[in-house]
């Protein structure tokens, strides 16, 4: 059983063999049992304390020691910002769930692009993948150069074992990963899930203004692994994603050797049905802003690099009022994958594993299903069970890749799901 430090954005500190963490200093002229310190460093040297985010980690070889990197083929359908393979397109789209692999398949190989905006040189925007997988990555490991990762499981559960400790992990848990940290996926059995490459500035709790110091998700629910090492002289080729592109290199060595850790750049993991939903108690509904985990803020305040958005399980009370998701047309862009169950505004089509976008300005809602079963039904209380569907909302257009525009998955009478509905009468 994994052990785990409670809390998010914490200043942490770990150790797997008791006196390895230097007492009082970072970095001592020889640190305990030769082992070698070293920074990371997730944020700018000057950025303010409040925002600045590093660990120092205490390992038995620097990662500075390895061979050159070398260009790597694998995951052939992997891309990264700009995603300016196809002009981007107002259409919505729907996809049909990302079958599993017939043939081996790890993580790394597993992951498909769906599209993305911003730029991972000017460390703006997000990339949107789905991975799927039937092998645990053996002998490798993996290291993202270019953002965090956001990694939301839908099938499958997953032990990941990072150079800070390990993480077990289902579906209806999340796992945030920094940008930099290696990290190995072990798979139970077939897998698949989401992922969002957040180029832009780290994942945080959104503030809580008006709902006051509670609510929503909390940070004691996040769960940072403790120090855990593997002392293996064996072949690890480790691939590395640095600028859109994918590098190899091999290792004499396991590079999961920290021995002790200490700061606040450490990956965790959330379990969403911990979520403290906020909903109305009179009319109408809030906006689903108010359901946001984690949020990547932009230079303009209070408009996200991207938004993590949850749909959980909640109760329906609003009298008078609309209960699903509004017909909307929104300056943000979104992203909706679904983990389990059904969502309450689309009757059907949008199964667990499959994706929707709804770009900027691109009017959506209820299908005409949804829709006519919500004007007719009885408003008393109800509660929506058995569901978890999410949301990758951003400021920025989200431009899908070829193989998201052309792929069988791609739902071509999505639009027809809006047919149907009659003409208002007028008096």
């Amino acid at each position: 059983m994994t052990d785990y430090l409670t809390g998010f954005g914490s200043h942490f500190a770990s150790e797997a063999v008791p006196g390895a963490l230097p007492v009082g200093r970072n970095s001592p002229q020889k640190a305990p049992f030769g082992l070698y310190a070293e920074q990371l460093s997730g944020t700018a040297f000057t950025a303010p304390r409040a925002e600045n985010k590093r660990s120092w980690l205490y390992r038995l070889r620097p990662t500075a020691s390895h061979p050159p990197y070398k260009p790597y083929d694998g995951a052939p359908l992997l891309r990264s910002a700009p995603f300016d393979e196809l002009p981007p397109t107002p259409n919505r789209l729907r996809w049909d769930p990302l079958p599993l692999p017939e043939v081996p398949t790890d993580f790394i190989d597993g992951l498909t692009s769906y599209g993305g905006n911003g730029d991972v040189a000017t460390g703006a925007g997000i990339g949107i993948h789905l991975y799927t997988a039937n092998a645990s990555m053996a002998g490798r490991a993996f290291q993202n150069a270019d953002g965090e990762l956001l990694i939301v499981p839908q099938q499958g559960a997953l032990t990941i074992v990072t150079e800070l400790g390990r993480i077990d992990v289902a579906p209806l848990q999340i796992v945030l990963i920094p940008r930099g940290i290696r990290f190995r996926v072990e798979l139970a059995g077939p897998s698949r899930g989401y992922v969002c490459e957040n180029y832009g500035a780290p994942f945080r709790l959104p503030d809580l203004g008006p709902i006051g110091s509670n609510g929503l998700a909390n940070s004691r629910d996040f769960e940072t692994p403790v120090a855990w090492f593997e002392d293996v002289d064996t072949p690890c080729e480790v691939i590395q994603k640095f600028q859109g592109r994918l590098w190899a290199t091999t290792l004499d060595h396991s590079p999961f050797d920290v021995v002790a850790w200490h700061g606040n750049l450490a990956p965790c993991r959330y379990d969403l049905t911990r979520f403290n939903t906020i909903n109305t108690v009179s009319f109408d509904h809030p906006d689903p802003s108010i359901f946001t985990v984690l949020t990547s803020p932009s230079e303009i305040h209070g408009t996200a690099n991207c938004d993590f958005v949850i749909f959980p399980p909640r109760w329906m009370v609003a009298e008078g009022t609309f209960r699903p998701p509004w017909f909307h047309r929104n300056v943000m862009s979104e992203y909706m994958g679904l983990i389990e169950g059904a969502y309450d505004a689309k009757e059907g089509g949008f199964a667990p594993g499959g994706a929707s976008l709804h770009n900027q300005m691109s009017g959506h809602g209820p299908d005409q299903p949804s829709y006519g079963k919500a004007v007719a039904a009885e408003l008393k209380p109800h509660k929506i069970e058995g569901t978890m569907a999410f949301m990758f909302e951003s400021r920025w257009v989200i431009r899908p890749t070829r193989w998201a525009s052309e792929t069988p998955l791609c739902q071509l009478d999505y639009d027809d799901c809006w047919s149907g509905f009659d003409k208002a009468k007028l008096p």
